[in-house]
């Protein structure tokens, strides 16, 4: 595609600004975000930390529709020798502390239980002070989803997914944040293997 193309023919020229993003990150981020909208108006981004190469996560931003306009674009990307582009925002070390318009969640203090919903996982969770309708309390639980389970698995392999209060009455044992990514896989394995498919 022509507007691939023009992306990263964009990113290729500016590619050690964006290596060093921290000197001024506000106008590269924005004009990185302007370049990729051209491709898909959907798409975001994600760096990974400053090593020997660096992480450019190409994200849908939780949009299952653009998922095609992320792997054509990742897969037209060129080699570049300080550069990993990424797929979809991987799962990642939970983090410290997620702060969204002013509201700070420690990801220790969240809790979930996983449902099965036919072939599909669910989950509920519980998010300290969630009332319903917080859409910004909302919106970290999805980060933190995104960022336990990765963007791609959210969107495929989970099924429902319910944000909720700590005191909301529920069925189901809960297990902190950490523990997701292992009981979810070993949920999605089972229920693979369940159905017949291959895990």
């Amino acid at each position: 595609m022509d507007s691939e193309k023009k992306f990263w023919q964009w990113f290729i020229q500016h590619q050690q600004e964006l290596l060093d993003f921290e000197s001024n990150s506000e106008e590269l981020f924005d004009r990185l975000s302007a370049e990729l909208q051209k491709v898909d108006p959907d798409l975001t981004f994600e760096f990974g930390p400053k090593l020997a190469r660096r992480e450019l996560a190409i994200s849908a931003g939780g949009m299952r529709r653009a998922f095609p306009a992320v792997i054509s674009l990742v897969e037209s990307a060129p080699a570049l020798d300080q550069w990993s582009i990424t797929a979809f925002r991987p799962r990642r070390a939970i983090p410290n502390i997620v702060e969204f318009r002013g509201k700070r969640i420690n990801p220790i203090d969240v809790q979930f239980t996983l449902l099965v919903n036919g072939a599909t996982p669910g989950i509920y969770l519980f998010i300290p002070d969630y009332r319903e309708g917080d859409v910004d309390l909302k919106q970290i639980g999805y980060l933190l989803l995104d960022d336990t389970l990765g963007e791609y698995d959210v969107e495929t392999q989970l099924g429902g997914i319910r944000m909720l209060s700590p005191d909301a009455p529920t069925e189901g044992d809960r297990y902190p944040l950490m523990e997701l990514p292992a009981l979810f896989d070993q949920l999605v394995n089972r229920l693979e293997g369940r159905s017949g498919k291959p895990s």
